[in-house]
């Protein structure tokens, strides 16, 4: 079920690291999420997501709003 809705998510073409595609996944299919909730969920350090996220935060493809991380 889970491939299957992560199947029909359109990842933005600038998406080119795996990682950031994950991350971008994760956020597409959970809403608004923490960065110990990615931690919790991608199964990846604290550093490799705080350096993803400023990668899409700069894209304008997610949006940050104190703690938490969303799709922009």
């Amino acid at each position: 079920m889970i491939a299957e809705t992560a199947s029909q998510i359109a990842l933005p073409g600038e998406l080119e690291s795996p990682r950031a595609k994950l991350v971008y996944l994760f956020l597409s299919m959970n809403g608004t999420v923490t960065i110990n909730e990615l931690q919790n969920g991608l199964d990846m350090k604290k550093i490799s997501l705080y350096s993803v996220l400023k990668c899409l935060e700069k894209e304008n493809l997610i949006s940050k709003d104190g703690d938490s991380y969303a799709l922009a």
